[in-house]
């Protein structure tokens, strides 16, 4: 694993700003720490922006974010409940991460709309659209806080704080 080489925050905001998901944009940001293609990563993640295919429930940053730890830190074993436990500690840790920041993980409740799903048709990408939705924000937060779990559970604390100029 590569954590230190990318900033996965910027990164995550970039994706965002191109075009991509926010659960694209998480995901994708974090390529460089698992072995996969960018076309595969982008299909995987494809169906959960909008909160899950615009249904707008579990905010597409924090799958996003929950998909990388899975492929980060996720289990293989179905009978290992030792590492299932783990891995479900971990998620509803990061979880938990967002929602204190937020007040939420639910797309709909991030954004302020009322109706519990949404058309399905994407709202087009312009200036007006980047002004009123959070979402190039939050997925730069949920990557950040992934980095941040992520360099705790390698001991990186330090080199985070040295770049906060924290030293």
């Amino acid at each position: 694993m590569n954590t230190i080489k990318i900033n996965h925050k910027d990164q995550a905001k970039n994706y965002f700003m191109e075009g991509y998901n926010c659960a694209q944009s998480v995901f994708l940001a974090f390529s460089d720490e698992y072995d996969l293609d960018s076309d595969t990563i982008l299909r995987i993640s494809s169906s959960f922006g909008g909160g899950m295919g615009r249904l707008r429930e579990v905010c597409g940053a924090v799958t996003g974010m929950f998909m990388a730890a899975g492929m980060i830190f996720g289990y293989t074993n179905p009978r290992d409940q030792i590492q299932k436990s783990e891995h479900y500690t971990r998620v509803q840790y990061l979880a938990k991460k967002f929602e204190e920041k937020n007040n939420s993980i639910i797309c709909r409740e991030l954004l302020g709309i009322d109706n519990k799903r949404d058309i399905p048709v994407p709202e087009e990408r312009t200036k007006e659209y980047y002004k009123k939705r959070p979402c190039f924000e939050l997925v730069s937060m949920a990557a950040e806080i992934l980095d941040e779990y992520i360099m705790e559970q390698k001991g990186e604390k330090v080199w985070q704080d040295q770049q906060n100029g924290e030293e």
